[in-house]
């Protein structure tokens, strides 16, 4: 059953939610790294976002997984500076920068409805852990003008589970990244050896939320959890860990085994010579036999 924004709007709850969250800004404890910085007076930290959210662009994305662009595509919104600094990140100058213009609600709210007005199947919320607040804000803003698309939270699975429960029966569909199994490549790859406890963890809580993945008649998705894995070069165990874990959370757990790992963002020079190559056919192979010999099946 798909979330129904006007109701939440209607009830107070949206409402409710989106001044609980803005008030949690003050001292930020957002993002698991919980730096407790004033954001409401524009201070930053890890993120580098104040009080508004910087948005790089908007527009129909076709590159999606095919249940989330459908044949309109996926309304997506990228927004930049995440919270997380993967050394390898595919979408650096987004991620790791700020790039584009702060929005104000009034303004997200406006790009959300233009999205659904150009006939896309969804409003696709990308690096979104550290804006939460701004995003709640931004839909009872859009529900009010008639928002009514499925809400695509599609993040890099470090996640608080306090923030997680502000958007229970908000997001439709949860999209989470899962990159590695070990404290240890967390630590070096993306500077955060908390990192694969904290996406069990919010994984969990995302399938508690919405459940296994639900396609309509047309084959669009619109609700449930549809974990993403990018195969990196030579941690073919660390693939494995991770699906046997999603496997454990349910076989009918969906997932994309993502093949494109190319060496980009801070990989070059010599730094991070273990993954300065894209993974080869056999690793990958390897990885999706992993995947079915744990019992999954649903991959797209």
């Amino acid at each position: 059953m798909q979330s129904d924004l006007r109701h939440l709007l209607k009830s107070g709850e949206l409402t409710r939610r989106a001044r609980i969250a803005v008030d949690r800004l003050a001292s930020c404890r957002i993002c698991p790294w919980e730096c407790a910085v004033d954001r409401l007076l524009d201070h930053r930290r890890k993120c580098g976002t104040g009080r508004f959210a910087h948005v790089s662009s908007y527009f129909p994305h076709h590159g999606e997984e095919d249940c989330i662009r459908g044949i309109h595509g996926s309304g997506t919104i990228f927004f930049s500076q995440c919270n997380l600094h993967c050394v390898f990140c595919q979408n650096y100058d987004i991620s790791h920068r700020q790039a584009g213009v702060e929005t104000e609600p009034e303004l997200l709210a406006r790009m959300m409805c233009e999205l659904q007005l150009m006939g896309c199947h969804n409003i696709n919320l990308v690096t979104p852990t550290h804006v939460v607040p701004q995003i709640i804000e931004a839909l009872a803003i859009a529900a009010g003008d008639g928002l009514r698309l499925p809400i695509v939270y599609n993040s890099s699975g470090f996640d608080r589970l306090e923030t997680l429960a502000l958007l229970d029966g908000v997001v439709d569909v949860y999209m989470p990244d899962f990159k590695c199994w070990d404290p240890a490549t967390a630590q070096r790859l993306l500077d955060c050896p908390s990192y694969p406890q904290v996406a069990r963890e919010a994984i969990r809580e995302m399938k508690r939320q919405v459940g296994d993945l639900v396609l309509d008649a047309d084959g669009i998705a619109v609700r449930g959890l549809l974990v993403r894995h990018l195969v990196l070069p030579g941690r073919q165990e660390e693939s494995a860990a991770i699906l046997r874990f999603l496997a454990e959370i349910s076989q009918e757990t969906c997932v994309n085994i993502m093949e494109q790992y190319r060496p980009a963002g801070k990989i070059g020079g010599g730094r991070f010579p273990e993954i300065d190559r894209r993974p080869t056919r056999r690793e990958i192979d390897e990885v999706f036999a992993f995947a079915r010999s744990a019992g999954l099946h649903r991959f797209c």
